[in-house]
């Protein structure tokens, strides 16, 4: 929008300039940046870089086209040029390997877990197999039994949201806090993070929760 007011830069020996127009504020820079105030001069000599605003729709056509008009303007010097969207994203280089070797080692933490869980609850399961027989010939039923088994380690992975919650809301508070510009946690993330977590432990057990409670309680009788 244009504005005749005048502003004083650089200091009071420089002649004070008539602002012309005002735009909305812009990410110029990362989003660990809040925004600055900035003034654009006009300078007539300036050639440092031009630049242009392109449509994508046709980019290989609209680029040999810019290459032939700039060697007839400037036919000693090389066409170097590069696109400002890529190198505005370079800046986040650091979160996008931080984020991939992060979830490279979340999800091999995952399968080991669901690894050990397997183990102890095939462990659990032989620990128990009178234990269902009996239960079995009394009455009990499939699902019964598979709630009976996997009680437990429901417990466990409640107990490990309960501890593993409050520490992953300061870790990940105190590093969105380095960015001007951050989502706010919420708690329906938490929420979701501990049901896939109950999912997981549910699935990864459930083979060998159901295969004993499946089981012919004569053969678990015997069962020494």
């Amino acid at each position: 929008m244009p504005s005749d007011k005048k502003i004083q830069m650089g200091g009071d020996t420089l002649r004070p300039l008539t602002v012309v127009g005002v735009v909305e504020n812009y990410h110029q820079e990362g989003l660990k940046q809040d925004f600055r105030p900035t003034a654009f001069l006009l300078q007539q000599n300036a050639r440092s870089y031009f630049c242009i605003k392109l449509n994508t729709q046709h980019l290989p056509q609209t680029m040999a086209f810019l290459k032939e008009q700039y060697a007839s303007v400037f036919p000693n010097n090389p066409f170097d040029y590069f696109f400002l969207d890529n190198f505005f994203n370079r800046q986040y280089n650091n979160e996008k390997q931080f984020g991939n070797v992060f979830g490279f080692f979340s999800a091999l933490a995952i399968f080991v877990a669901c690894l050990g869980l397997f183990g102890l609850a095939s462990f659990t399961a032989t620990q128990r197999t009178k234990e269902i027989g009996i239960r079995k010939v009394l009455g009990s039923t499939v699902p019964n039994i598979f709630l009976l088994l996997s009680r437990d380690f429901l417990k466990l992975v409640i107990i490990a949201n309960v501890i593993a919650i409050p520490v992953v809301w300061v870790s990940m508070d105190k590093w969105l806090n380095t960015f001007a510009f951050h989502i706010n946690i919420g708690i329906w993330i938490f929420a979701i993070s501990a049901l896939v977590t109950t999912v997981i432990a549910l699935v990864t057990v459930s083979y060998q929760s159901i295969t004993a409670a499946v089981a012919n309680p004569v053969r678990s009788l015997r069962y020494e």
